[in-house]
Order: C-alpha cells, then sequence, then structure tokens
C-alpha cells in the first residue's frame, strides 16, 4: 500500500521550533508535489505549505509565512517542514501529502496519498 509516514511532532514551548519529516513507503516522491495540512480539534483540515516536485516552487499559508520553511531532500526520498517561533495556535495534527503531476495543488482532493499525521503542540 503506498502511503507516507510523518515524524518530527512533539510537544515545544512557544517560540521553540520542530522539524517535520515526510517519507513515502512503496514510492518515490520524485514526481510528486508534497504538501503540508494540518487539523486542530475540532477545525477544518488546513494547507500549510507545499513544495514541486522539483523543489522549485513553494508556497505557504498567511499564518506560518516567515516562520515555517519547506524543502525537500530527493537522493533522501524525504520532504521537511522546518517550524521556528512557534505559537500555540500551531497545535494541530499535521499531514503530509503527495500530488501526482509535481505541482502544487490547492485543494485537499488534489493529493493522491496521505500519511497518518503527526502531532505537534505548543504549550508552555
Amino acid at each position: 500500500q503506498l502511503q507516507l509516514v510523518e515524524s518530527g511532532g512533539g510537544l515545544v514551548q512557544p517560540g521553540g521550533s520542530l522539524r517535520l519529516s515526510c517519507a513515502p513507503s512503496g514510492f518515490i516522491l520524485d514526481y510528486y508535489a508534497i504538501g503540508w495540512f494540518r487539523q486542530a480539534p475540532g477545525k477544518e483540515r488546513e494547507g500549510v505549505s507545499c513544495i514541486s516536485s522539483s523543489g522549485g516552487s513553494t508556497n505557504y499559508a498567511d499564518s506560518v509565512k516567515g516562520r515555517f520553511t519547506i524543502s525537500r531532500d530527493n537522493a533522501k526520498n524525504t520532504v521537511y517542514l522546518q517550524m521556528n517561533s512557534l505559537k500555540p495556535e500551531d497545535t494541530a495534527v499535521y499531514y503530509c501529502a503527495a500530488r501526482r503531476g509535481g505541482s502544487c495543488g490547492y485543494s485537499i482532493l488534489e493529493y493522491n496519498y496521505w500519511g497518518q499525521g503527526t502531532q505537534v503542540t505548543v504549550s508552555s
């Protein structure tokens, strides 16, 4: 079964940092755009960031611009989300997803494979 595996979540104090990783199981990421999404309790899943298959195009939600950085290492078949200056409102389950075709999509429905999610909690 093709799926993604997220890691790197945890509990961090406000202002702290975490780096999430996303790696595939059963396929190679080279030809997929990768998106990071998050879902807080009682809220809808929202897009956080996306990177194209080549890494040449990235985008970010306004709420994380300047604090989060998405990157990919195709040699390691892994995508990363570096999260700095974390705030309590960043608390959520974070998911990565892969989209065929290489370019970023803006809708959850455009993504073909998903991970199970990793919990990020920002609290003092």
